[in-house]
């Protein structure tokens, strides 16, 4: 069983040969390659040489486009500040709708035209030319609040959600359109599973969760299996209190940060949906060793056994030692689910 059979299995609900093997890989795949990530996030085809030799060296059962969350937001004329060895960033204080009336004049921008978004996608071509059918190919969009925040300002943004409810749901619409049309280009150009990041979820209580960002992220969720993919949601940060409606949203997996356990988010969600983490990335799988990394990631297998991918909590950080990374890939090889 390979890796793209092993994943499609688990999330089917089939027999598997050993647990899946998903961790989120960036910066430390840039360094396995010797790159500056500033060269990682912006050129396709280093992004996938790193991806592939990274999954190769541990066994990983996917590969993925995610790099940085401004591809969007680049390609809607929002100012990005590059870096040498890290990941782009959006300049918040000149944020691309500093006023909420420019949105109204903000056009759809074509994720094959040539930008940020289009180098994504000329990523899961050539992921698909080089591992197609072997590796699962993760395709990665940001979710509704997440591609507000970065055109409006997360700061402003959080006050916007009491101030202005409205142009909220107008913003989340716009990024919803722009998501899936980003998505149908990956999903055309080779990708079979998409990640949707909406980080900035975490930052709001339960009750303006459900009003104003659950809707959206459901539709979204709900466009994309129409496009005929299945849907990974990574929401970083502490999802305790949101992680009940999260369960609802029907996406395929659902990573959790380290900070919200497996335990509870089993509870909350019940026992269909498929959960992926969540050891502490830094404290465990970068500091630790590599009995300490088994030990964390055998009670995560416990608490949200049977339905359950190996990873960490969120991005495996630079530095991480290799043997501890492969005490991770050897539990998930050694398991089933």
């Amino acid at each position: 069983m390979n890796g793209r059979d092993r994943v499609l299995a688990m999330i089917e609900a089939r027999t598997t040969d050993s647990l899946p093997l998903m961790p989120i890989t960036m910066m430390f795949a840039a360094d396995r390659i010797g790159v500056e990530y500033g060269r990682y996030a912006t050129d396709h085809r280093i992004l996938v040489e790193g991806q592939i030799r990274t999954a190769e060296a541990f066994d990983f059962d996917h590969v993925s486009c995610i790099s940085d969350p401004t591809r969007e937001a680049a390609d809607c004329g929002a100012r990005i500040e590059f870096f040498a060895d890290q990941p782009p960033a959006i300049v918040e204080q000149d944020a691309r709708l500093a006023n909420k009336a420019d949105l109204v004049h903000l056009h759809m921008p074509d994720p094959l035209g040539g930008g940020r978004m289009h180098d994504r996608v000329k990523a899961a071509a050539l992921f698909r030319e080089r591992v197609g059918g072997t590796k699962l190919i993760e395709g990665w969009i940001e979710g509704p609040i997440a591609e507000a925040a970065d055109l409006r300002g997360l700061n402003t943004l959080m006050l916007d959600l009491v101030d202005d409810p409205d142009f909220v749901r107008d913003l989340f619409a716009f990024a919803v359109e722009m998501a899936l049309q980003f998505a149908k280009a990956q999903i055309e150009a080779g990708v079979e599973l998409m990640g949707v990041g909406d980080a900035a979820a975490s930052l709001v209580g339960p009750r303006l969760y459900q009003e104003l960002v659950w809707p959206y992220e459901k539709q979204l969720v709900d466009g994309l299996h129409a496009l005929g993919t299945d849907v990974r949601l990574h929401i970083c940060g502490k999802t305790r209190q949101i992680a009940a409606p999260m369960g609802t949203l029907g996406c395929e997996i659902v990573d959790l940060d380290s900070m919200t356990p497996l335990s509870e988010a089993r509870t909350a969600m019940g026992s269909d949906q498929l959960l992926l983490g969540n050891i502490n990335p830094v404290t465990i799988l970068r500091n630790g060793t590599p009995e300490e990394v088994r030990t964390a990631i055998a009670a995560c297998h416990r608490e949200a056994a049977p339905r359950y991918i190996v990873g960490a909590g969120c991005e495996v950080p630079r530095g991480t030692p290799d043997a501890n990374l492969r005490a991770l890939c050897a539990y998930a090889r050694e398991h089933r689910p």
